[in-house]
């Protein structure tokens, strides 16, 4: 009897262990891979909450105020249909975790509890609470577990995936991955692929993310074929601890539950911060966007911070700091619901959250670009054709993506906590979509001629042994501390052209570099530094991708900003005021030419760049984005 379709699935996070569920589930063989134990995904990381409408608080909230609010969010950017299909999705994902033994936070009554995020107005978002990614994600590896048990998932751990396989039509039928333990590189047969390998923050150097969060894995199916789509688009998250090996996020559920941003009114005031009366404090949120306040959206946050510091100079000792106030709230309260996010702090800082306020700045957080999914190849025109909203399909035949990876549903923006419901809602579609997939082919992986993985495996060895033969001179730790810090000086919150125009050109030097590379170590056991130059030459890869559509796309949406080409909201006016009239014209003049999503395709001297049209059937933006 022929052997059943098998279907791999690489990232052991949310989006890759739903995958890994429902392909299971659906009676397929799943083969999972992950750079690291799978409790150690980065999705652990995640602290807030996961966004859902349950209207617990009587807030009248609305599936389609969700809607309202993501589109919005995400500056009208982000393919709508997905969209509506997620927040619809929203409710009935967070009953099923509940029943899968997540504790969410209650309240008194016993209800689930809900918390306020930025960039709505209903208390939307469910927590667990400062450790909600850890919680949801260590119930769906139980699930996963229960089926690894009886032999349905085989999990591959401390392996790094390295490529698809491709037969001669261009059809992904399998990948190569290497055993970060002995380092050799294998080839393993599959009827789909799915990718669920999360962000690429180390790309510029220090982030929120995990040191693992490189963007590696996705650089590597672009340079194969898939399409890359918005990746100028990166969150810079406002909240962020300052640190010399990497930035700790500082949650906004510190936002969402009361947390106050402020610094001195006057430049260089050097008073303990709890010596400074109230009405000495500049708590800049609250005055510019007085319906917002401090929970106002992330990019609008940041931008703000960014001001204060670098443009106004009120920065804390004229630095790049300002002050996130929780010291209003009992202790008592703060350690029921920030406890986790709280005790980092006072570990990493040596100073008391509950008694003087938090010090933070914008740092790198999550790239709402990615694979481009949901789109095909043409075979006729060469150009791209959508497909059924709920396929995560790359453009590369058998290949799809889920989570962070993928730039399904953000935009330019993402709306704080919908990043666990979207690695939960994508993992789940791109799992039925794979099945839907190895059920209607007609040539099997094992049909593919054995060439097809002996020759890509040979290509990987061939990128290994020359990674390790003594003729380099670069050292790939100092090419990547010169990526962040290019990419941060020029491709930060604020950009320019002429920045943007340095950074391509050291990205390109610095791609030329990356292939004379010298290893500490040359060995064929744990080499450590042979994983990291592979993966730095994979970053400055994308990092071109992100500041070539950067470079490109000339005005401000989201979380992208250059200050030239912004259209400013006449200061005072409202919808009805000719002033604002006047501006909303502008906008929708700016809107025809740059609703756009930035595809990038991958040529050996850097991405080829495309725009295409955004689905805006859901809902068609006819204001401007207004948090004030």
């Amino acid at each position: 009897m022929a052997t059943k379709p098998k279907v791999i699935v690489v990232g052991g996070g949310l989006g890759g262990l739903w995958a890994t569920l429902r392909i299971a589930e659906s009676g397929f063989p799943v083969d999972l891979f992950s750079l690291f134990p799978v409790k150690r995904s980065h999705s652990c990381c995640a602290q807030g909450g996961i966004n859902a409408v349950l209207d617990v608080k009587g807030q009248r909230d609305s599936i389609w105020q969700h809607v309202v609010d993501t589109i919005k969010g995400g500056d009208y950017l982000a393919q709508q249909p997905p969209i509506k299909n997620l927040c619809e999705a929203a409710p009935g994902i967070i009953r099923t975790y509940d029943r899968m033994g997540v504790t969410f936070s209650r309240t008194p009554e016993g209800s689930m509890d809900q918390r306020l995020f930025g960039g709505v107005k209903n208390r939307r978002t469910a927590f667990a609470g400062a450790t909600t990614g850890q919680q949801l994600l260590y119930a769906a590896d139980e699930q996963v577990r229960a089926f690894e048990a009886e032999g349905k998932v085989k999990k591959y751990e401390e392996w790094e995936f390295l490529s698809v396989v491709l037969d001669d039509e261009g059809t992904c039928r399998g990948i190569t991955a290497m055993n970060l333990v002995d380092m050799k590189v294998h080839a393993f047969r599959a009827d789909a692929v799915i990718l669920g390998t999360g962000g690429l923050g180390l790309i510029f150097g220090r982030s929120t993310m995990s040191t693992n969060s490189t963007g590696a894995a996705a650089s590597r199916v672009y340079q194969q074929g898939a399409r890359f789509a918005n990746g100028e688009f990166i969150q810079f998250h406002p909240t962020a601890m300052k640190g010399h090996d990497k930035n700790r996020l500082m949650s906004e559920a510190c936002r969402g539950e009361g947390g106050r941003i402020w610094v001195p009114k006057t430049a260089g005031d050097t008073r303990a911060p709890n010596d400074i009366p109230e009405d000495e404090r500049f708590f800049f949120l609250e005055e510019w966007y007085p319906a917002y306040g401090n929970t106002v959206p992330r990019d609008v946050a940041s931008r703000a911070i960014y001001r204060v510091t670098r443009h106004m100079g009120l920065g804390l000792g004229g630095e790049d700091v300002v002050y996130l106030d929780l010291t209003h709230h009992p202790r008592e309260f703060l350690e029921k619901r920030l406890g986790g996010i709280l005790d980092m702090y006072q570990t990493f800082s040596g100073e008391d959250p509950y008694t003087q306020p938090i010090k933070i700045f914008p740092s790198t957080h999550y790239s709402m670009g990615g694979i481009l999914v949901g789109y095909e190849k043409d075979g006729e025109t060469g150009g791209m054709v959508p497909v059924h909203p709920k396929n995560h399909a790359s453009t590369i035949g058998g290949l799809f993506a889920c989570g962070e990876c993928d730039s399904a549903y953000h935009g330019a923006n993402r709306l704080g906590a919908n990043s666990l419901l979207s690695a939960t809602f994508s993992g789940i579609v791109a799992g039925d979509a794979s099945v839907a997939h190895v059920k209607g082919i007609k040539k099997r992986a094992d049909d593919t001629a054995d060439a097809a993985y002996d020759n890509e495996k040979k290509r990987q060895d061939d990128i290994n042994r020359k990674l390790t033969s003594p003729t380099g001179k670069e050292n790939p730790f100092a090419l990547h501390h010169e990526l962040g810090e290019l990419m941060q000086g020029h491709v930060f919150v604020e950009r320019d052209n002429k920045g943007l125009d340095q950074a391509i050109e050291g990205l390109k030097k610095l791609r030329e570099r990356s292939q004379s590379m010298c290893l500490d170590d040359n060995g064929t056991w744990s080499n450590q530094s042979l994983s990291w130059a592979r993966q730095i030459q994979d970053m400055i890869v994308l990092a071109e991708v992100i500041a070539k559509g950067a470079r490109l796309r000339d005005e401000c949406r989201g979380s992208h900003y250059k200050a030239e080409f912004e259209l400013k909201i006449p200061e005072g006016k409202f919808e009805g005021d000719p002033e604002f009239e006047e501006y909303k014209a502008k906008w929708k003049a700016n809107n025809d030419k740059w609703l756009k999503a930035t595809i990038a395709t991958h040529a050996d001297d850097g991405p080829e760049i495309e725009f295409k049209q955004i689905d805006t059937s859901v809902l068609p933006p006819e204001k401007p984005r207004d948090y004030r």
